[in-house]
């Protein structure tokens, strides 16, 4: 259901139907003119969310109990019609970006490619910006793309996959989600100078790590990137990444860490792009300088854009990112049934950061930070929010 809200807006908002109720495109001006092309590449480092900006709810709240019976019935359905938690996770899209997406989406629909379940607005945009806003590249991504979630079956892994091992995994590999930095987006970090390749391949295999690495990205998707948007009342939809790289250097960069490494990576590029804000490598030593020269190498000039080595003195970088201190988020929620809109607001007491990156939370009751996939999307008020504006928007 929560897929649902990440949807184009409604088709009387931006495309009409066609006298045979097929999916049509609205008419767009011809994508390739060299003005807007030119215009296009001067902001292809833009962060993904700045192509849509956060929308004022309306502050004003009706005192129920001095209306009447009739104006507090109107008043209600007006409310029950209200598409505020949609406009947030759409966000206020750019029309530079509506044009070119409409030239994507229409030239999929034309060729009869475009599943409905995938026609999504920020999806296309995404894949737009992966290939510096040249529709025919991609679109030729955005089918592979489509072809390799068939034949992987990716749409049911969040359902399919079990990925029991996952406590033993970060035993022997520490990542996991914890927070959100101060745009609101996920925050995920991984002590790679901390891995055991040797153990972790004991208690799992290749296969089933990456799997498990696509679930994840699937969980970002439909999950954490929505909930973030409610929680920031703003579209979020790319994380902030810290990767700790003490003691790592060319000598333990094994060949199985290589190919697990390679596979990663090329998944993200080609069917999970622009979904990375920043990168920070952090107590990076002179090994892992000899060794970023070679891994560098794999990545595409986009992704690097987005990447900063840092030594042992990275706090100062980290901090303009990342919020150490406690944090308050804020968001509006139908109070259901009675289906009027209120204002809620709820205290993370805790962290972004866990005390080994310069902050101050440990999540001792979960055996550290990074067993306890901390964030919006775990918080019970706005899981219930998500919930009840499913059941607003779609019944």
């Amino acid at each position: 259901m929560i897929a649902r809200l990440l949807k184009f807006p409604a088709a009387s908002e931006r495309y009409h139907m066609s006298s045979t109720g097929e999916r049509s495109a609205s008419p767009t001006l011809d994508s390739d003119d060299p003005e807007r092309q030119k215009k296009r590449r001067n902001s292809l480092n833009l962060p993904l969310e700045a192509h849509w900006h956060l929308i004022e709810v309306e502050k004003k709240r009706t005192v129920l109990s001095k209306m009447s019976f009739s104006a507090m019935q109107y008043s209600l359905k007006r409310i029950t019609r209200s598409n505020t938690y949609c406009r947030i996770l759409h966000g206020s899209l750019d029309p530079k970006d509506e044009h070119l997406v409409n030239s994507l989406r229409k030239l999929l629909l034309s060729d009869g490619q475009l599943p409905e379940k995938h026609d999504d607005y920020h999806t296309l945009l995404r894949f737009l910006r992966m290939r510096g806003f040249d529709v025919l590249k991609a679109k030729e991504m955005f089918l592979n793309m489509v072809k390799w979630r068939e034949e992987n079956n990716i749409d049911t892994i969040m359902k399919d996959f079990n990925f029991e091992e996952c406590a033993a995994v970060k035993k022997f590999y520490p990542h996991g989600f914890h927070g959100v930095d101060k745009y609101g987006r996920p925050l995920y970090i991984e002590r790679v100078g901390l891995a055991d390749l040797n153990a972790l391949l004991r208690v799992t295999t290749v296969d089933r790590f990456i799997k498990y690495h696509i679930s994840e990205q699937e969980k970002t998707l439909r999950v954490r990137y929505p909930a973030c948007s409610l929680a920031a009342k703003r579209h979020v939809a790319s994380i902030t990444t810290i990767l700790d790289v003490t003691g790592v250097g060319a000598n333990n960069f094994s060949k199985p860490a290589r190919e697990l490494f390679i596979e990663i990576q090329k998944i993200d590029s080609n069917y999970y792009p622009e979904t990375l804000h920043q990168l920070y490598i952090i107590n990076a030593g002179p090994g892992f300088r000899v060794l970023w020269k070679v891994i560098s190498a794999f990545l595409e000039a986009r992704t690097l854009s987005k990447i900063q080595v840092l030594g042992s003195k990275f706090q100062n970088n980290l901090f303009e990112a990342v919020d150490p201190r406690y944090i308050t988020c804020f968001s509006f929620a139908f109070n259901y049934p009675l289906m009027w809109m209120e204002r809620i607001s709820f205290m993370f007491f805790c962290s972004n950061l866990p005390d080994f990156l310069g902050g101050t939370c440990t999540c001792s009751d979960q055996g550290g930070c990074l067993f306890k996939d901390k964030g919006p999307w775990t918080n019970p008020k706005i899981c219930e929010l998500l919930q009840v504006n499913a059941i607003c928007l779609y019944t």
